[in-house]
Parts: structure tokens; C-alpha cells; sequence
């Protein structure tokens, strides 16, 4: 019968998830957890522990675990799950195999904490500013677009809708408050278009395929040189694009061209680009009624490919990270959304300089 793991063997499995190329060493070794202490203590107020109780679980090693969730797109029981079972996961936490694994109510209080403090503004911006210290500077100009990320979607009846849409709580949910904990009532429904190949008697063509959503819309701008997120700021699916423009771009990137999709396109916007210093490269809409003239097809062919930057970023974020709103309101799908840019931003960092390390 074999007897417990001993320090060695412990050592032995580290070394060969080192060999194997563990992402989350990288993770560890290059970015300075530490910068988030400061903005973590501010948001939770913690206590002396003066009135005892067992202390509570250090909140950086409880912010890595969010950027777990955000990363591998856990729910709080998976995340329970994956940090005991993966020894991965522990090492990155500083956990070893004798010390206790945050449960998912622990996770899921924490996390609130973060939301009622609002705190995921501040901790991104905490790491923006580090990566303008270690030389990340925003240069080059914004790219800016939006993205809907889908939540659960709601069965409501078209009384209820109308309701929801006024801004009132429908009566039938008056008296029942288990069911209207479990309402999202801020996010709305919206149509995405995507091609799609359509065969009409033998011939294939691309055809727009209108797609019903329900969710969150996530607004950001990137900036051209390095690619990180500068600017965010979260909606309901059904926002306009358009007038979330000077939420997102941001006066400190060294470059004044702000590029943009015909959404971001309007009087409104071109002046406030303008009297802000920026220079608007935003895409040309087509002529009401009239062909679009080459020069001007030319240029937004040109815009298009600078564009497609950050729609790689909504790529990435969706496909290689499951972004998906689990949770009920605005104010919680601002923090998963948040920490979806925060995280990303942490790996695009562990990129560049891994770049600027083989250079």
C-alpha cells in the first residue's frame, strides 16, 4: 500500500508540469500580482479579525482565482472543483496539498464584494497604469467596437416584457422574491447579423442570417500598437454602439485616430472627437439611394483591416475563454465582463514580454 505523497514527489510532478509548459507558471512569473493588494483592501474593508473567527483567505491568492474563472470559464463550483483536483491550479494559487481550497460560496462572496464596491473599474485600471510603467504605453491611435455576450435567457410573458422595459417590476413577481432574484432585468434582447452560406438551386452565396440574442453588450477600445484594452464599459444587448464612443476612447494613447465601424458614425460623435483633439477615421456609410463611390469603398476597405484587431480581442475572448454572463443583473455582469479585459490583458502582457524575452 503506498503511503501519503511526500515533499519530493510533490517536487518531481512540479518539474514535469514545468517540462510540459504550464501557462500559468508563465502567468505567475511575469505578472506582479502584488499591484492589486492596494485596490483589493480599499473594496473589501476587511477587519482586524480582532472579533476572531478564522481569518480569512488572502484576497490576492482570491483574485487569482477569479482570473481562473475568467480564464478557463469556470463557475463557482467548477472552480472549487478544478483547484483541488488540478495541481496546476494549486501551485498557481500558492496552495499546497494540505491546505484548504476555497469553497464556491467563499468564491461567490468575495466576488460580490468586488461588485457592491464597484471594484473591477479600479482594478483594471491599477494594472492599465502598470502597464504604462513597465513601457506598454497606449500608442498608435483606438480601435474601437462592442460585442454582445449572452446570459441565460428569460421566459417572460409580453405583459412581463413591457413591464421590464418600463422599468417596473411585473405584479406577478410582486410577492414571490426567490422568483425575482432569479429575473435578469437588465439585460434585453438584440439581433446579431452573420453571414451565412445559403444554397439556392445549386448556388452557394453568403446571405445575412438575422441571430435573436439576450444578453450584456460589452464596449471597448484597444490601442493599435500593443493591443491591450484601454477603454470599457458595459450595457444591455440593445444599446447603440454609437453612443458609448466617449465612454470608451481614451485621451492618454499618443495617437489621435479613433477607428470605428458606421455604428460610431454621427454628427454628434464627430464633433466630440473634434473638440476633444481626436481625428475620426471612422467608416464611411453608403449613400442613401446611391452606389458608394471607389475612393470611399478604398478607404473603408483600408479601415477594415485595421478594425479587425479588436475583433480579434471579442474573438478570443469568447472562443479560447467561453465569455458567457452567468450570473442576474447589470451590475454582475460588469464584473465578468470587467475581469474578462483585466485577464486578457494579463495574457497579452505574459505575451509581449515573452516576445521582448526571445528578442
Amino acid at each position: 500500500m503506498r503511503g501519503q505523497a511526500g515533499f519530493w514527489d510533490i517536487d518531481e510532478r512540479h518539474a514535469r508540469l514545468s517540462e510540459a509548459g504550464d501557462p500559468l507558471e508563465k502567468l505567475n512569473s511575469v505578472v506582479p500580482w502584488e499591484v492589486f493588494r492596494k485596490p483589493l483592501a480599499k473594496a473589501l474593508k476587511r477587519s482586524d479579525g480582532a472579533k476572531g473567527g478564522r481569518p480569512p483567505y488572502d484576497a490576492v491568492m482570491m483574485f487569482k482565482v477569479l482570473v481562473l474563472q475568467a480564464l478557463y470559464n469556470l463557475s463557482d463550483d467548477q472552480a472549487e472543483f478544478q483547484i483541488q483536483d488540478r495541481l496546476s491550479f494549486m501551485r498557481f494559487l500558492g496552495l499546497g496539498l494540505g491546505d484548504k481550497v476555497p469553497d464556491a460560496k467563499t468564491i461567490w462572496l468575495f466576488r460580490d464584494h468586488l461588485v457592491q464596491a464597484g471594484a473591477v473599474e479600479n482594478l483594471f485600471a491599477r494594472f492599465d497604469r502598470h502597464l504604462s510603467k513597465a513601457g506598454y504605453l497606449a500608442m498608435g491611435g483606438q480601435i474601437v467596437d462592442a460585442t454582445v455576450v449572452a446570459a441565460p435567457r428569460q421566459r417572460n410573458t409580453d405583459d412581463e416584457k413591457a413591464d421590464i422595459k418600463a422599468g417596473k417590476i411585473p405584479d406577478a413577481w410582486q410577492d414571490k422574491p426567490a422568483k425575482l432574484r432569479q429575473k435578469d432585468r437588465d439585460a434585453r434582447w438584440t439581433v446579431k447579423f452573420s453571414k451565412a452560406k445559403v444554397d439556392e438551386e445549386g448556388k452557394q452565396h453568403k446571405r445575412d442570417i438575422a441571430v435573436p440574442i439576450f444578453g450584456y453588450k460589452s464596449h471597448a477600445s484597444i490601442d493599435r500598437r500593443h493591443g491591450f484594452i484601454r477603454g470599457w464599459t458595459v450595457t444591455h444587448a440593445a444599446a447603440h454602439d454609437g453612443a458609448q464612443l466617449r465612454n470608451v476612447v481614451r485621451r492618454p494613447n499618443t495617437g489621435s485616430t479613433v477607428w470605428a465601424d458606421t455604428a460610431y458614425r454621427s454628427r454628434k460623435n464627430e464633433a466630440w472627437l473634434d473638440r476633444n483633439g481626436f481625428v475620426s477615421d471612422i467608416h464611411q456609410k453608403k449613400p442613401k439611394g446611391r452606389l458608394m463611390s471607389e475612393a470611399t469603398a478604398r478607404a473603408n476597405g483600408r479601415r477594415s483591416k485595421i478594425r479587425a484587431h479588436i475583433e480579434h480581442v471579442f474573438a478570443h475572448q469568447k472562443a479560447r475563454m467561453g465569455l458567457f454572463v452567468r450570473t442576474i443583473g447589470i451590475a454582475r455582469a460588469t464584473m465578468k465582463i470587467g475581469m474578462a479585459n483585466l485577464a486578457y490583458n494579463i495574457t497579452r502582457y505574459v505575451w509581449h514580454e515573452k516576445r521582448a524575452a526571445a528578442a
